[in-house]
């Protein structure tokens, strides 16, 4: 597999009150994967707000709920830009418990769009952004 992944430990904030992972929270391990995705790649989410002045949005998301993740509980989060338009990518995405080849909890596919920062309107990936997406084109 060709996909970058970062890992997060489940904690009291993450779960409801038997100790299991809120469906919700999921999102938000999703969102701080693609934001270490882009930093593997030498962007920060502040730079890039500010030079070329884009932020990125969420407009679609899916997923597909296989298990349940558990207070202390490792997971591997992958993110796999697996489509690129003009303003937007779309990204495949899952959850392990432990390991990539363990339980797979959640599998989601995510396409963001790329915002003016300043005006909040769909604009063109910079060509800094495009080029780190050129074999998923």
């Amino acid at each position: 597999m060709n996909h970058f992944v970062w890992q997060s430990r489940v904690y009291w904030e993450d779960t409801d009150a038997g100790g299991i992972v809120y469906y919700a929270n999921y999102l938000r391990f999703l969102e701080r994967a693609r934001s270490e995705w882009l930093r593997a790649r030498g962007f920060s989410q502040r730079a890039l707000a500010l030079d070329p002045g884009v932020l990125f949005s969420v407009v679609a998301l899916e997923a597909q709920y296989h298990r349940s993740a558990r207070l202390d509980d490792l997971m591997l989060i992958s993110c796999e830009p697996t489509q690129q338009g003009g303003a937007s990518i779309a990204f495949g995405q899952r959850i392990w418990r432990e390991r990539v080849d363990g339980e797979l909890l959640l599998t989601a596919s995510v396409r963001v769009v790329c915002l003016d920062a300043q005006r909040l309107k769909p604009r063109r990936l910079p060509d800094v952004i495009a080029r780190e997406l050129a074999p998923w084109k």
